[in-house]
C-alpha cells in the first residue's frame, strides 16, 4: 500500500467507536489497489460529541468522505448540506460524501440488505416483508424496502422508549412511498407476530437477538409461523447461522445470513466515493467467504 500513497493521494475514513475491530479499511484498500485508484482509507475512534469536529476536519483536509457507524449517525446527519431520500426519513446516515466542500449524506445500511437478497436471487419488490425491530439497521431496512418496491410491511417493535420513533418512522415512509402499507406491532403480541410471519414473503431479524452472548435465543418463539415459502434474513453474524435460521431451515424455508449486508452496504458506500463499482467477487472470495 505505502508504494501508491502520492502527494495526489485523497483520503476515505470510517468514523466512529469502537473502530479496532472494523474490516472497511481491509475491503476498500484492497479495491483501492485493485482498480488503480489514488484513495487511501483508515479507521479513527470518534466519539458522539466529537463528531462536528471530525466533519470539519474533513472539509479542512478535503477529504472525500467518511463511513460512520455507531454511535455517530443520528449526530452526524445535522451536518449535512444535503440528504438522501432514505437518510431524510431515517434522519441518519453512514457515507457522507464531499464534493468540494458540499456534504451529501446518504444510508446505505438498507440498499446492503437488499442488495445482498438479490445476491440471493431474492427480490423485495411486490413482497409483504415482517421486521422485528426498530434501531439503525432494522429502520434503514424498513425504508428501503419500501422505497425498493414492497407492497407491505409489518414492523414488531418492543413497546420502548424508542417506540414513538418507530411510529413516526411508519409515518415517515407512508408519506414518502404512499403505495407501502406500513403497520406498527408490539413485539410483545406474540399471537400477532405468529399471524403476520405467515401471511409474509420474508421475515427479517432486525435486532441483536441472536447474536453472542444471546445464541441460544431466537425473537421467534413459536416455530409454527416457518412455512416452506418464507425467506429468513438476520442481521446477526456473528454466528453466521443463528438459533432462528438454524430452526427455519430446519422448518423447509430458505435462509440468508448478514455478512452478506456488511459487503452490499460497503459496496454501495464505495460506487458514491468513486463513481466506480467495487470488485465484489474478489473481495468476497477474500473476507466474507469463512
Amino acid at each position: 500500500m505505502e508504494r501508491r500513497i502520492s502527494g495526489h493521494t485523497r483520503l476515505l475514513a470510517l468514523i466512529g467507536s469502537p473502530v479496532d475491530h472494523s474490516g472497511s479499511p481491509a475491503m476498500y484498500n484492497y479495491s483501492f489497489e485493485k482498480l488503480g485508484l489514488d484513495y487511501a482509507y483508515v479507521a479513527f475512534d470518534v466519539k458522539v460529541e466529537e463528531v462536528a469536529d471530525a466533519i470539519a476536519a474533513m472539509k479542512t483536509l478535503k477529504m472525500r468522505g467518511l463511513n460512520v457507524t455507531m454511535p455517530c449517525k443520528i449526530e452526524a446527519a445535522k451536518y449535512m448540506d444535503e440528504l438522501s431520500t432514505a437518510a431524510q426519513i431515517i434522519g441518519a446516515v453512514n457515507t457522507v460524501v464531499n464534493d468540494d466542500g458540499k456534504l451529501t449524506g446518504h444510508i446505505t445500511d438498507g440498499e446492503g440488505f437488499v442488495n445482498n437478497l438479490r445476491d440471493h436471487d431474492v427480490d423485495v419488490k411486490d413482497k409483504k416483508i415482517t421486521i422485528i425491530g426498530g434501531g439503525g439497521a432494522a429502520t434503514a431496512i424498513q425504508v428501503q424496502c419500501a422505497i425498493d418496491g414492497a407492497r407491505e410491511l409489518s414492523i414488531f417493535k418492543r413497546k420502548d422508549a424508542s417506540f414513538a420513533r418507530t411510529l413516526e418512522i411508519a409515518d415517515k415512509i407512508r408519506l414518502s412511498v404512499p403505495d407501502c402499507v406500513v403497520n406498527v406491532f408490539d413485539t410483545a403480541d406474540a399471537s400477532k407476530l405468529t399471524a403476520e410471519i405467515l401471511d409474509s414473503d420474508i421475515l427479517v431479524n432486525g435486532t441483536i437477538v441472536g447474536m453472542k452472548p444471546m445464541d441460544n435465543e431466537s425473537p421467534v418463539k413459536d416455530l409454527s409461523a416457518f412455512h416452506k415459502e418464507l425467506i429468513v434474513c438476520d442481521i446477526v453474524y456473528n454466528p453466521q447461522e443463528t438459533k432462528l435460521l438454524r430452526e427455519a431451515k430446519e422448518a423447509g424455508c430458505k435462509c440468508i445470513g448478514g455478512k452478506g449486508m456488511l459487503l452490499w452496504q460497503g459496496v454501495s458506500a464505495f460506487k458514491l466515493f468513486t463513481g466506480k463499482d467495487m470488485p465484489v467477487e474478489e473481495v468476497k472470495a477474500l473476507y466474507f467467504s469463512s
